[in-house]
């Protein structure tokens, strides 16, 4: 018994190093890039280029959730997002009209396990090239203007296949913990061994950087993708949605 409780143990810490990560990801995007990180009592709201999100509560204070959902209509978003741990009780926001969204998949992996090999069709840092195929999207311009600002943390990287942009990915580094999101080939550039040729670039910046372990979210099908890359599942988280 002692022995399961010291393993659900590490799991519950390796979980909160995962949540540690997205918070301080959300934070930096909001706080450089004209965003706003607030406390009401125990929740934490960032607002920045994905909208308002409340990030991962112990408890759901109801009359604080109320007063963050007006913040959200006075400044007129359309959305509000909340992530919590998978043990969290949310009735606090099914009674403020929430509804259940994907359950993401934390994953973790030593930095020393992961090929961190370079690979010549990916770059790390940002390109002039990059701001131009990217600037279609808002929310990737302004990831963009992050990486320049705090490059010794945040980076992003960029596979090319024949010159022409096939896929991203974004990392950020906190102590010895990065975080990696948003890492996606598009379809006609698939099954060619890019997404892991990202991970490894990421992951190899990340080491440099000063890092010692990498977490991410997925779905279980991305999994597969991982687990193949030395991740391990230790948990799930919650999310859910308001429109507004």
């Amino acid at each position: 018994m002692d022995e399961q409780d010291d393993r659900q143990g590490d799991q519950r810490n390796i979980v909160s190093v995962c949540e540690r990560a997205q918070t301080a990801w959300f934070t930096a995007r909001a706080e450089h890039l004209g965003g706003e990180v607030w406390t009401d009592g125990p929740l934490t709201w960032v607002d920045g280029p994905d909208g308002l999100n409340l990030m991962f509560p112990e408890q759901i204070d109801s009359d604080a959730l109320q007063r963050g959902i007006e913040r959200a209509r006075s400044a007129e978003h359309e959305l509000i997002g909340a992530w919590l741990s998978h043990e969290t009780d949310a009735s606090a926001l099914i009674g403020a009209g929430f509804e259940r969204g994907w359950a993401p998949w934390w994953m973790s992996a030593s930095i020393d396990d992961i090929d961190t090999a370079e690979d010549p069709r990916v770059h790390v840092g940002v390109h002039p090239d990059d701001r131009s195929d990217e600037k279609s999207h808002e929310r990737y311009d302004k990831l963009l203007q992050l990486a320049d600002a705090a490059p010794d943390r945040a980076f992003y990287a960029g596979v090319r296949v024949d010159g022409v942009l096939a896929g991203h990915a974004w990392a950020y580094v906190d102590g010895d913990v990065a975080g990696i999101f948003d890492l996606d080939v598009w379809p006609p550039f698939r099954r060619r061994g890019l997404g892991a040729a990202l991970l490894h670039s990421v992951a190899g910046a990340a080491r440099e950087r000063g890092a010692r372990t990498a977490v991410l979210s997925t779905s279980p099908q991305g999994a597969i993708v991982y687990r193949a890359q030395h991740f391990n599942r230790v948990g799930m988280a919650q999310t859910w949605w308001l429109h507004i």
